[in-house]
């Protein structure tokens, strides 16, 4: 009688080391990891619900139906000009609570702490920088929140877009939310194609300013003004390579070198308001330029959600600049 007992008890116990064996493997696996576009891994218990974000990513997260996640933003001050801030037809991103510090890369602890983010995300631009955290900040956060970064360096319109999907999926994102985005896109690329072609196709340069220089921007190292050159067919003016400033970003000019480039079109650095707008308008040199004698001055959209929604929008605004060309 003893054999039947001592079988049952063998089998209970082998199923108590299964089912104990089973749990401890369950603790041990990671329920959401994800390695963002600077290969950082993060490895949390769970899918990050609550999230703080650089206000251009808050803006794109929502584009890609995951604004519910958001809960505090941090970035540039309020443009002085609403109309040439950042645009987001699916959150309004001065209604959510907002983190920055007084300086640039300064984020309030107290504030971002009562949020009780599980994720902290923003762009980057490469050279392991988090965008609009100082190091010292990224790195004080970074031993208490776990930080994603979306690359925008040196990327296309269509490589930002898929940098910014590939986090929204491994958040949950329904990718049947990013299709209307897609189609925005597609349909603004024509419009400004058409306006492109009404304006006889201008030639552009793409400046911003300080007292003492022009800066003429660099287009491969910008995804929009690639979009311009590649996808439109514009003419957009790019620096000699022998030129270019430290990043590659910039040809930084002296103001009394101002019209080394020539072009139908300038376009303005909008950050800050129409600062540099009123910065050129003033230089004497620069004044020789086409643009500058025909008044052809077109804002530039800095502030743009990483989306496909984004990039519609400052396309469709876009457009509706280069036909005022005509008024």
């Amino acid at each position: 009688m003893r054999r039947p007992l001592q079988a049952a008890l063998a089998v209970v116990a082998l199923l108590l080391v299964t089912a104990c064996s089973g749990g401890s493997t369950d603790e041990s696996e990671e329920d959401w990891t994800f390695t963002d576009d600077m290969g950082t891994k993060i490895s949390l218990e769970a899918v990050p619900e609550r999230i703080v974000a650089y206000k251009g990513v808050a803006a794109a997260l929502a584009d890609m139906g995951l604004g519910d996640r958001v809960v505090g933003v941090f970035g540039e001050p309020a443009n002085p000009d609403p109309d040439l801030g950042l645009q987001s037809p699916d959150l309004d991103v001065d209604a959510l609570p907002d983190v920055t510090g007084g300086e640039y890369g300064a984020v309030e602890l107290e504030e971002l702490a009562a949020l009780e983010p599980d994720l902290i995300v923003t762009t980057t631009y490469g050279a392991g920088d988090y965008w609009y955290l100082s190091p010292d900040v990224a790195k004080r956060l970074g031993g208490t929140y776990d930080l994603a970064a979306i690359n925008l360096e040196k990327e296309t319109v269509d490589g930002v877009i898929e940098n910014s999907e590939r986090l929204a999926l491994a958040l949950g994102a329904d990718e049947a939310d990013f299709e209307a985005g897609h189609a925005a896109l597609a349909k603004a690329g024509d419009v400004v194609r058409d306006a492109a072609r009404a304006a006889g196709d201008p030639t552009i340069i793409a400046t911003s300013t300080t007292p003492e220089l022009l800066y003429v921007a660099n287009p491969p190292a910008y995804a929009d003004l690639t979009y311009l050159s590649d996808e439109i067919g514009l003419d957009v003016v790019r620096p000699a390579a022998k030129d270019l400033d430290e990043g590659d970003y910039w040809d930084s000019v002296s103001w009394e070198k101002a019209d080394a480039y020539d072009a139908d079109v300038a376009l303005w650095d909008t950050r800050g308001g129409d600062k540099n707008l009123k910065a050129l308008e003033q230089q004497p040199v620069w004044n020789k330029v086409r643009a500058a004698q025909d008044g052809a001055y077109l804002p530039w959209r800095f502030e743009i959600a990483p989306s496909a929604q984004g990039y519609a929008t400052m396309l469709e605004l876009f457009a509706g600049d280069l036909e005022g060309l005509k008024d």
